[in-house]
């Protein structure tokens, strides 16, 4: 079958417009991680301008979410990963979960990392509204949002990421 001569113009044109759209995509601002305070379990009170400097994973999470529960030792096995290299976490339990079972389930799981419980709801609002658990977002140093997962993260790949990030100047 022969193409018509206008034919190799067009998809020339179309590669051409693809392709700067692509570059376009991979220039376009992330979207800022929301300037948010909250109450770690020990009662202290932290804000995210704390976490300047550092690439965070912030992850939602309930003690009722199974996926949460399953997911919590690849979380703790991160954290250990690249703890020392300016990268830490936050888990943010849902206003729906009783203090004293994310108390418990963090005590007998000893998480190394902080955790917040989300009383009033506002954490997971500033953050678009998390609704799902887990739903979990990767922070580069500059307090951009680089990822959002919602359900458990490919942490082979997750891994990978952080590496990238932490290499960042």
């Amino acid at each position: 079958m022969k193409l018509p001569r206008w034919t190799g113009p067009v998809l020339l044109v179309a590669a051409l417009a693809g392709g700067a759209f692509l570059a376009y995509e991979g220039l376009a601002p992330r979207p800022r991680s929301p300037e948010v305070s909250y109450t770690l379990l020990n009662g202290s009170q932290k804000h995210s301008g704390q976490w300047n400097g550092k690439v965070m994973l912030v992850n939602f999470w309930a003690t009722s979410c199974t996926t949460c529960v399953a997911e919590m030792p690849e979380v703790v096995a991160t954290y250990e990963k690249f703890k020392g290299r300016g990268f830490d976490t936050l888990a943010v339990a849902m206003s729906y979960d009783p203090p004293a079972y994310v108390a418990n389930f963090v005590e007998t799981r000893k998480l190394p990392f902080s955790v917040a419980i989300d009383n009033t709801g506002e954490v997971a609002k500033s953050f678009g509204k998390v609704q799902l658990t887990p739903t979990t977002f990767l922070i580069n140093k500059r307090g951009e949002i680089v990822k959002r997962y919602v359900g458990a993260p490919d942490f082979a790949a997750l891994h990978g990421i952080i590496e990238k990030l932490l290499a960042e100047g």
